[in-house]
């Protein structure tokens, strides 16, 4: 039986008032400028509808969304499955009124396609083929619809206790165990290397995250 993607959740912790900033009927307009204005510095900036919402980017979050990242990159070494890393880019689309940062995204299918991109454009580039979202903060805007609208076909959630997938299904998200890209993996057991790393540094974990792949016989010879 399909779930919903927003069932079940882990609670998340809440940010402080200068690490978040949620703000109602904003013109489009005004978050192309504030985009603009603040494309140096290290924010995250979400709009869906006339809501926006700015979140600083926190040492945990980050840390989170680097080692899954290394993970990916390295499953993809591994098992010589043709990427290209998309890192976190602003996508947006003014038609449905959506942009957003991904914590990481990578092109599968479309990985000869991005490799000149230097701004996204949706009228000539294809949406990532798979995003990564981490989601142990408290947020205002519900992220989901906003990557549904944008065509992300798969999407890998952290909510700071487990890893789920989430494939497309018409305009939501439910969860899936295989991902479409590695369809040998059951995304949840990734969880346990999240685990694995408060006790230990990322060279190790991941030391033993290529040992456990290749015990599966999942890596290329």
């Amino acid at each position: 039986m399909t779930r919903l993607a927003s069932e079940p959740r882990h609670p998340p912790i809440l940010l402080e008032d200068d690490e978040h900033l949620f703000l109602d009927g904003v013109s489009w307009g005004f978050y192309e400028h504030l985009l603009r204005e603040t494309r140096h510095r290290r924010l995250r900036i979400t709009f869906d509808s006339g809501m926006l919402e700015i979140t600083s980017r926190i040492f945990g979050h980050e840390a989170a969304k680097s080692f899954i990242g290394q993970m990916i990159s390295t499953l993809s070494f591994l098992t010589n499955c043709p990427m290209a890393s998309g890192g976190s880019p602003t996508f947006r689309r003014r038609d449905k009124q959506k942009g957003l940062e991904p914590d990481e995204c990578y092109f599968f299918n479309a990985h000869t396609k991005v490799r000149r991109i230097k701004r996204w454009n949706p009228k000539f580039h294809p949406p990532p083929d798979l995003a990564v979202e981490i989601d142990i903060f408290s947020r205002s805007i519900d992220r989901e619809p906003i990557y549904a609208a944008l065509a992300v076909p798969e999407l890998w959630h952290y909510d700071g206790a487990r890893i789920r997938c989430l494939h497309l299904i018409g305009d939501r998200y439910s969860v899936r165990k295989r991902s479409k890209f590695f369809p040998f993996l059951e995304v949840s057991h990734l969880s346990q290397f999240m685990d694995r790393v408060e006790d230990a540094d990322h060279t190790t974990v991941i030391r033993e995250f290529i040992s456990w792949v290749k015990r599966n016989g999942w890596a290329a010879e």
